[in-house]
């Protein structure tokens, strides 16, 4: 059994299509499959020449790829509490704030007219609160209207208390220094509560991460801790030491996928939120793979694919489907399907059919 790294590892879903154009430009050079010698007077003999290759097991630690954006976990979306008109805009993209600035607010027509109406619901109430105790000395009034204006009572100042709440944060203001990477609304429009009005990025912030993410497979085979590989678009010629340091505990409901955060350390860069990474994480522990040469793989279909075996006559083939894993090298690294198979067709591969008859070279 092999050992080998990792390194030259690449997805099997970005070698797979580039593999069968390259066997669909051969088919239309016209190889016949009538090319042979005679096995006799008359008789042609119409097997395909085809070459086998066995079948490996290798041990090997298969990486983590996947695509993210650059930010900071102190990065922080600054939104409206409630919705409404946007009054006015006191900054813009690029503009350094200081903690407590005003950064918008809303027009408060609405909310300071909904503030009246609470203090003069709750002015009403205390007044009918005052006569029904009147009237309960009296033994005018039961115990049950004297407890409903009570209720009424507490239930007007609560909400008075709420619209007075609301009416304070009908305005955004920044809630640490830093600066304001993006502006995400404009005077004049209209929001609702919790959109995303500004993203603050913390002036200082040190704590850069890759958000990246990863499916199911893939996530349970990460921890916190792992060491990982990142390069950033920005600067093609370096490479950056990452670590995992978060995993999300569920999957995001819009596309079923993990996230995962990985640290990174500027290493003397200029950093930005939004610069495109990509990351590669290779988990300690390896496995036993089946792996193929990639001449053998046909019909590819994202992780899809089949490949040709012969049977046990040496003559007839199988048409086997597979479920590609990797491709390494010059060989791919099958998850499924040739369990209990010792060899497969390479080439002559892209020629044959289960109809059609071979003969090794």
């Amino acid at each position: 059994m092999k050992n080998i790294t990792a390194d030259k590892i690449i997805p099997a879903t970005l070698v797979i299509a580039a593999i069968f154009g390259l066997f669909a430009l051969m088919g239309g050079c016209g190889q016949s499959a009538v090319a042979n010698p005679k096995t006799g007077p008359g008789v042609v003999d119409e097997r395909i020449p085809v070459r086998t290759a066995p079948v490996e097991q290798q041990n090997i630690a298969l990486p983590i790829h996947a695509s993210g954006i650059l930010s900071s976990s102190a990065e922080q979306r600054l939104s409206f509490k409630i919705g409404g008109i946007v009054r006015k805009i006191y900054v813009d993209e690029g503009d350094v704030v200081r903690p407590g600035q005003l950064l918008a607010v809303l027009d408060k027509t609405e909310i300071d007219a909904q503030v009246a109406q609470a203090q003069q619901a709750l002015t009403k109430a205390e007044r009918d609160l005052g006569r029904v105790e009147g009237l309960y000395k009296d033994s005018s009034a039961t115990l049950e209207l004297l407890q409903n204006a009570t209720t009424g009572r507490d239930v007007a100042k609560e909400s008075a208390r709420i619209a007075q709440f609301n009416q304070q944060y009908a305005e955004i203001r920044a809630t640490k220094g830093g600066k304001i990477i993006k502006k995400l609304i404009n005077e004049g429009e209209i929001t609702g509560p919790g959109i995303p009005a500004f993203v603050l990025f913390e002036t200082g912030a040190g704590d850069w991460v890759v958000k990246i993410s990863v499916s199911d497979r893939e996530w349970a085979r990460l921890n916190t801790g792992m060491r990982a590989k990142v390069a950033i678009d920005a600067y093609p010629n370096s490479t950056f030491e990452g670590k995992v340091t978060d995993l999300a505990p569920a999957a995001d409901p819009s596309n079923g996928l993990y996230p995962v955060e990985i640290r990174v350390a500027p290493q003397g860069k200029r950093f930005a939120p939004g610069l495109f990474a990509q990351a590669d994480i290779t988990p300690p522990k390896s496995g036993n793979y089946i792996t193929v040469p990639i001449e053998a793989i046909v019909e590819g279909d994202g992780r899809s694919a089949f490949v040709f075996a012969p049977d046990a006559d040496g003559v007839s083939v199988r048409k086997i489907p597979v479920e590609v894993a990797f491709i390494q090298g010059n060989r791919a690294l099958i998850a499924s399907g040739l369990e209990g198979v010792t060899e497969v067709i390479t080439d002559g591969a892209p020629y044959l059919s289960e109809k059609k008859k071979i003969r090794k070279q």
